[in-house]
């Protein structure tokens, strides 16, 4: 059994027999049988516990947390106080094993990222062979429905490529001969022969694995404050009860046995049972909390990161945004009417197999609007179709965009500048004409998530700053930036250029929040200070970079994570100062030969459960 599985094992095991004694003791059932339970406890808890404390001493030559909390066990099954000694090693144990968890789902992120690219091409010849025996300038050809295994140009064919793994775009974009193709998107309705122009090592995809995995190596923990507290805080108190043995007795006079006691009273005061309860409690309180709203926080050092969070970096598809094409709005022209123009759109797209034409047919059925019969169907990859109306006075008719439509038909001044207002907008616009005239527009967008606004306002009066990081193009961005009221957009930005502008504005603001979905999001996740994905619909690979999993996408959890980060790191420091004050007390009472025993111990435990009661708030934070 490796050391990462007896952790997790013992840590079970020695909760489970911590929940079963403390149980029996609440219900008065045999005292040695409780005790003997604890003991147990003791043992699976303390197990790593004690190894780390000695290997601290041998190794490193430092008084770790490890040995704190040892001291504080004894200290406790030295006044015979076996369930505080068991509580204060299994409540460790437990906020170890916390961390370690995290830790490991995010490394399993570069393994997911790995089985989702493809593995193999299959050449021109009909030859399937791995992808890093393909060079390049190889041609390779990718059938519809399939990934595209490496970057390339396209020698042959058309089709619509789903690049949203890369660029983060909803929208498929057309590719035609001469066109560039990335790794790992999705070759939806085509069959393409294509040239490599990268080696597997050197494309788009492998570089996301790249970016992920050193962002993930150099993310270093941040040092706990128990941890450097320990550092001086333990040989401190163990050097003064070292001294109140042997100064008193050898210069004053003193007896051995009197000042024996006192430095047995010191230890056992400065056992930092509270202390050591106060962070862990705090941190499960503050989790668990979260995660009844459907936030999953993926150890305790995010919540002190998300405290210090300066600006919040978001992706729009899928993000800001819901991620689906909608049909938003349709302009009429020349005398027609909306509905004419819906049900000749949808008579058409009845044909089609372009990405927008379930949009379309969806607005249709939707308004109730029975989609014109056609017949005589013409697709124009890239362009648009045409098709014969059997309901219309003039048969003729054809969708598009405006290129298209243009040779078509007669586009009249209004129609182009609807048109171009409709793009400024970061909008589709698809035209339908009826032999030379122009019908009208369906203006397709990505529509606005209805929580995003809120959000943004909520970040804006906490002083955070909101900005927009896409791979989408800067019109459509900037539509979305301005419905928001965010200041700051970088858009039709690769994963690469993603993760420059996550460390520029690291070095602007200090501490940064990412929040995104896809594949192409994960270098920029694993980059920031905190990476935060949405886990509903988000590609496994989001979520399992990422710091923090937004699992029902309401982003209005992100501002109340930096709310519970705040509150979080508010109370531990409540819960230690108090702690210490209280320790602080009684450790000079202790010097001075005032300190009762019983009194001392008293404290001690109505601290802790004061502590674990400040703690437990979090879990129901507002």
């Amino acid at each position: 059994m490796d050391k990462k599985l007896a952790k997790k094992v013992l840590t079970y095991i020695s909760g489970g027999l911590f929940l079963l004694a403390f149980s029996l003791n609440w219900l008065h059932i045999s005292k040695q049988i409780v005790e003997l339970l604890y003991i147990f406890s003791m043992i699976a808890g303390g197990y790593f516990v004690v190894l780390g404390a000695v290997r601290g001493l041998i190794k490193q030559r430092f008084l770790n947390i490890d040995f704190l909390v040892t001291v504080a066990a004894i200290g406790a099954i030295y006044i015979n106080q076996l369930s505080e000694a068991a509580a204060v090693i299994f409540f460790f144990s437990l906020a170890e094993f916390f961390e370690e968890f995290g830790i490991e789902r995010s490394r399993r992120a570069v393994e997911a990222l790995i089985k989702k690219s493809p593995q193999t091409a299959t050449l021109k010849s009909g030859q399937t062979v791995p992808i890093d025996q393909v060079k390049v300038n190889d041609l390779f050809v990718v059938k519809p429905g399939d990934l595209i295994p490496l970057d390339g140009k396209v020698s042959t064919g058309s089709s619509a490529i789903d690049e949203a793994a890369i660029t983060g775009e909803p929208v498929p974009k057309e590719k035609h001969p001469g066109d560039e193709v990335f790794a790992g998107t999705l070759n939806q309705n085509g069959y393409l022969e294509i040239i490599t122009t990268k080696e597997s090592k050197d494309s788009t995809f492998a570089q996301i694995i790249t970016l992920v995995d050193k962002a993930q190596r150099s993310k270093a923990p941040a040092q706990e404050f128990i941890d450097v507290f320990a550092k001086y805080y333990t040989p401190i108190v163990v050097g003064l009860a070292f001294l109140m043995v042997i100064i008193p007795p050898l210069f004053f006079n003193g007896v051995f046995t009197d000042w024996l006691y006192r430095a047995l009273v010191l230890l056992v005061i400065a056992c930092p049972c509270s202390l050591v309860i106060s962070t862990p409690v705090a941190i499960a309180s503050a989790i668990g909390g979260a995660s009844k709203r459907g936030i999953l926080i993926k150890g305790g050092k995010y919540l002190e990161l998300l405290s210090k969070i300066k600006a919040v970096a978001f992706d729009k598809t899928r993000t800001l945004t819901v991620g689906q094409p909608v049909v938003s709005e349709v302009i009429a022209f020349n005398g027609f009417a909306e509905e004419m123009v819906i049900a000749d759109a949808a008579g058409i797209e009845k044909f089609s197999s372009h990405p927008l034409s379930k949009s379309i047919m969806d607005f249709a059925q939707k308004k109730g609007i029975v989609a014109h019969d056609m017949y005589s169907y013409q697709n124009f990859a890239g362009k648009g179709g045409k098709a014969n109306c059997l309901v219309c006075q003039d048969k003729n008719h054809c969708i598009g965009n405006l290129k298209f439509i243009g040779a078509e038909s007669e586009a009249t001044k209004e129609v182009l500048e609807k048109t171009e207002y409709l793009e400024r907008q970061g909008k589709t616009a698809v035209l339908v004409s009826e032999g030379t005239n122009v019908m009208g527009a369906l203006a397709i967008a990505d529509e606005i998530r209805p929580e995003s606004r809120e959000t943004i306002r909520q970040l804006k009066k906490s002083k955070i700053k909101s900005l927009i990081i896409t791979g989408d193009n800067e019109h459509t961005a900037g539509f979305v930036a301005r419905e928001l009221g965010i200041d700051e957009v970088h858009a039709s930005l690769l994963p690469d250029e993603k993760v420059k502008q996550v460390e520029q504005l690291k070095r602007q603001y200090q501490d940064v929040a990412m929040v995104g979905d896809g594949v192409n999001d994960a270098p920029s996740l694993a980059t920031a200070t905190v990476g935060i994905a949405m886990g509903a619909g988000g590609s496994d690979v989001a979520i399992e970079t990422a710091d923090i999993a937004l699992m029902n996408n309401n982003l209005l959890n992100i501002p109340h994570a930096i709310r519970l980060g705040k509150k979080a790191i508010m109370t531990m420091k409540q819960n230690i100062a108090v702690s210490l004050g209280i320790k602080a007390l009684f450790m000079i009472l202790a010097l001075l030969g005032h300190a009762d025993l019983q009194w001392a111990i008293g404290a001690d435990s109505i601290m802790a459960i004061l502590v674990i009661l400040n703690s437990l708030r979090l879990f129901n934070l507002k």
